[in-house]
């Protein structure tokens, strides 16, 4: 449910922030007809939906005997948000202002006020600030293994992984599947990593662990060739031959929308009552990662989720500011959950269709339609692909038909991929007459895409 974007309301509830901790709060507060405003968040501090979408397969989430996908899990969680009727912004919140009540929010293109606020703002993967990490971002170097793993440049590579946590470990038995070997830099002796996943990676024989590895400088030329590392105890720097290399090292809290107006702890985390969500300012809570510089699972993010929308529900209502919506319908209707579309072939093909898939798609289109085309590149496990797709479908929707896209699997449709000089999912090309017109890498703005867009509509 879109939020009204037209008039300064009060609301009950805002919530800023989309991963498990955010949704689940949603899912609480919407079915005490609080109707949360939940803001995404965008680019800020990462993608929608948080840590979890950068993550492949999650096995420890009870209710999940098999397993899930990380994106998926958070679909689901999503959808569950929505059906209870939590209203959405799908922007970021630029600033925040606690200094009065109502609490003033700003995103990129409305303002709202709200009673009470629940900050599940997460924490941003770290980086190194070498020297030549910025020249071979993107090029070599990504914070995202899950994402960006198929991409071509890295098949059949020797690859590297920096960190020794849980996620350092996933990443790097998920490279194994494309790179020829991978190389795991951990910086102490012995791996923090949880038991089961440590003796997964010490157990494959396509990863080799470089203990009490220290990661000093990159080389290269427009791609990355090799990194240079140092052994603890030895003054002598030694050169690891890599297409590819991974950060798995940590994460900074997202904290600077409410720094100065929050108290945080020596690391920036929000600090919160012993057990509780409450902040150091009454009516705001925190939940998730923001919060927890600890414990850092999908499972405790949603349970302080569920504990700050409870607060924030007893609060309001002590205090006589919940205004309790009235439902036509004790139960609301069936969520909504995406579905994976068909590829598409000959007999399936439609020209006019606003979104297809695959190969044969692609080459119709682009040699045959004379409306403006985008082509996505994704892959399955490619979490900021899920944020991303509804996004640009809105887009064509928007478009009355006058703009189409296709979506190209760089893991089913690869040579294509590497035709396209794809280097991270998501990657977006835009077409008019087989001429490319713009590229974008990564998620960006559903508005930067239309803006670009609408100069090619005839």
């Amino acid at each position: 449910m879109q939020a009204d974007q037209q008039r300064l309301t009060t609301e009950n509830l805002v919530i800023i922030g989309s991963g498990p901790a955010g949704y689940t709060a949603a899912i609480y507060a919407a079915r005490a007809n609080l109707q949360p405003l939940l803001i995404t968040g965008f680019q800020e501090g990462g993608i929608p939906g948080g840590q979890l979408m950068t993550t492949t397969f999650v096995e420890n989430f009870p209710g999940f005997p098999n397993g899930v996908q990380g994106p998926e899990l958070m679909d689901l969680i999503k959808a569950q948000a929505l059906r209870w009727g939590t209203k959405l912004i799908e922007e970021d919140a630029i600033s925040i202002d606690l200094s009065q009540r109502p609490f003033t929010i700003e995103t990129t293109t409305i303002k709202v006020k709200s009673n009470s606020l629940i900050l599940s703002t997460g924490a941003s993967a770290n980086r190194l600030g070498l020297k030549n990490e910025k020249s071979f971002w993107s090029k070599g170097i990504s914070a995202c293994a899950i994402c960006d793993g198929a991409t071509p440049q890295f098949r059949n590579e020797e690859l590297a992984v920096v960190g020794g946590g849980d996620s350092a470990c996933e990443e790097a038995e998920y490279l194994t599947k494309y790179g020829s070997h991978v190389h795991l830099l951990v910086r102490s002796s012995k791996l923090k990593a949880s038991a089961a996943m440590a003796d997964r990676v010490k157990a494959n024989s396509n990863i080799t662990i470089h203990w009490q590895t220290e990661l000093l400088d990159f080389l290269g030329n427009e791609w990355l060739e090799k990194i240079i590392v140092k052994r603890k105890n030895s003054k002598k720097e030694e050169e690891i031959f890599t297409k590819g290399l991974f950060y798995a090292i940590g994460h900074t809290p997202n904290t600077s929308l409410f720094r100065n107006q929050l108290s945080t702890d020596s690391k920036g985390y929000l600090l919160t009552k012993p057990g509780r969500p409450e902040t150091s300012l009454e009516g705001v809570y925190a939940a998730g990662d923001v919060a927890d510089s600890e414990w850092r699972q999908g499972i405790t993010a949603a349970g302080s989720g569920c504990k700050a929308a409870l607060a924030a529900e007893r609060w309001l209502t002590k205090n006589n500011l919940a205004n309790l919506i009235k439902r036509k319908e004790l139960e609301p209707s069936q969520a909504e959950i995406s579905k994976n579309i068909e590829i598409s072939n000959e007999e399936n093909f439609q020209p006019d269709k606003i979104w297809q898939k695959g190969s044969y798609a692609l080459r119709k289109l682009y040699h045959e339609t004379e409306k403006p085309l985008f082509v996505i590149y994704t892959s399955s496990s490619c979490g900021p692909c899920h944020i991303l797709k509804p996004q640009l479908q809105r887009v064509l929707k928007e478009s009355n038909g006058k703009a189409i896209g296709v979506e190209i699997d760089i893991e089913i449709d690869h040579d294509i991929a590497k035709q396209a000089e794809v280097s991270g999912t998501p990657t977006v090309h835009l077409f008019k007459n087989k001429e490319l017109k713009k590229q974008w890498k990564g998620v960006k703005a559903r508005s930067e895409y239309k803006l670009v867009l609408d100069q090619f509509i005839d």
